[in-house]
């Protein structure tokens, strides 16, 4: 069921609260599905790293192969928030010199470090950094996943295409503005072309921001394109968590394809367990009546721990065969 919905959409996000899997779960599918041909990139937003822990691997926020099959392979990236706000600032920077008068370049550059740790900035530059990896992703993969975020962090991301969109609207509506006036200016008591030709980069900057999140937004909106799977436990705060994510997603008008239940306790392994197992079957008797439309999936709790290539191989086909 899930790799047969990695066949079918080219952008999935795997989330949900804190512990419960994610990374295992996203890296065996990226597996599973390069098994099957693909060619998958697997990218972690999240700032723990744990991505590179399960591959057993040292990671970047450049692609890395960490697997390769007979026809398919899985590329993996590790959003580095330091390496995307220095990239982003370099590139304002650049911008704004060019705008700016020479005398004024010190203190410009003075507010850009301040705006670094600025809040905001982190949230803004990392989902600059997905919007590419989205883009280029949909060129050159079969499937773009993503091991995101404990939910909090990474359904405040989700929100920002649209804000950020719609602000960059209004910097182009308020450039357009002084465009007319400089332009009447200059026409007037005349001007240098280089100050025409530093507004148009600005504007070319702006209008390319705006496009990448509007692109985003709509891929990321369209069910057809995009899902999001939530990786839960069969535990009462796991599936409270759980259901407001679900909630919360199709607010943003984003499509929950399906939900992993991780380490189910076996019914037949002594009395503790199978009492446990009753504990877990009411939650999940919980979660099937608020999301009867919703794929459900179940993986059992496993002896060891998902790190390395043989173990995602064992988590893998446990998926093929949900």
């Amino acid at each position: 069921m899930l790799l047969t919905l990695a066949g079918e959409r080219r952008v999935l996000f795997v989330g949900g609260k804190g512990g419960v899997g994610k990374t295992s779960v996203a890296s065996a599918l990226a597996l599973a599905r390069a098994r099957n041909g693909g060619r998958v990139l697997l990218v972690s937003t999240d700032p723990a790293h744990n991505l590179g822990h399960i591959w057993d691997m040292t990671l970047s926020d450049s692609a890395a192969r960490v697997f390769t099959a007979s026809i398919g392979y899985v590329d993996a990236v590790e959003i580095d928030p330091h390496t995307t706000i220095e990239r982003h600032f370099t590139a304002v920077s650049a911008t704004m010199m060019k705008l700016l008068p020479e005398r004024l370049h010190r203190s410009a550059k003075q507010h850009l470090e301040l705006a670094k740790t600025a809040p905001g900035s982190h949230e803004s530059a990392v989902l600059e950094r997905i919007a590419e990896l989205i883009d280029h992703g949909l060129d050159a993969y079969d499937l773009v996943l993503f091991d995101t975020a404990p939910s909090g962090h990474t359904l405040h991301l989700l929100t920002l295409p649209k804000m950020l969109t719609g602000w960059t609207e209004s910097l182009l509506a308020s450039r357009s503005r002084s465009d007319r006036f400089a332009a009447a200016a200059r026409g007037i008591v005349g001007g240098e072309d280089q100050e025409a030709a530093a507004d148009s980069e600005l504007r070319r900057t702006l209008i390319a921001r705006r496009d990448r999140f509007a692109r985003m937004r709509q891929r990321i909106t369209d069910g057809t394109t995009t899902g999001f799977v939530i990786v839960t436990l069969a535990e009462k705060m796991p599936v409270a968590e759980s259901l407001d994510i679900v909630r919360q997603l199709r607010g943003l008008g984003i499509d929950v394809a399906s939900i992993v239940v991780n380490r189910r306790s076996p019914a037949d392994a002594g009395s503790f367990l199978a009492e446990r197992r009753k504990g877990e079957d009411a939650c999940l008797q919980m979660l099937r009546e608020h999301l009867d439309t919703v794929p459900l999936i179940e993986l059992p709790l496993l002896v060891r721990d998902t790190t390395g290539e043989d173990a995602l191989e064992e988590l893998a086909a446990l998926l093929k065969a949900a």
